[in-house]
């Protein structure tokens, strides 16, 4: 389906993006939502956080901690059954921390394919040693 394609209710289908990694692909259940029904915020952020690890993980090579989220954008509600895909890219690589952008669509159940940007967000992981204190990472 083209990126030019209208998403139900009129939010606008987007390509997922060709530069950046599949990390981690997920489906909220039921138990997932909030009052409204929605999929509850948290529960979205806490799925970025295990996808933006991802990548930090292969630099840094051992203990590392979110440290930043540096920016977190909810664009549309994640509902029921949508199988999300989580993209990632590494945006800088510091002496002890790693910074990742994170973007998340949404496959609406029954659009055929038809993706959906839900999420995006810009994380940071610092490196840590076994008292948890940053060290630098070896390159």
């Amino acid at each position: 389906m083209s990126a030019n394609a209208s998403a139900p209710q009129g939010i606008p289908a987007a390509p997922p993006p060709s530069s950046k990694e599949l990390v981690l692909k997920v489906i909220p259940l039921p138990a997932d939502t909030n009052g409204n029904g929605d999929i509850f915020g948290g529960w979205v952020m806490a799925q970025v956080d295990l996808a933006g690890s991802v990548l930090p993980a292969r630099v840094i090579r051992g203990r590392m901690a979110t440290v930043a989220v540096k920016e977190f954008i909810f664009k549309h509600p994640v509902r029921v059954g949508d199988i999300l895909s989580f993209f990632s890219s590494v945006t800088r690589i510091g002496r002890t921390s790693v910074t990742v952008d994170v973007e998340v669509f949404a496959e609406r159940f029954g659009t055929q394919g038809q993706f959906v940007k839900v999420t995006e967000a810009l994380l940071t992981y610092v490196a840590i040693d076994d008292q948890g204190k940053p060290k630098e990472i070896q390159k």
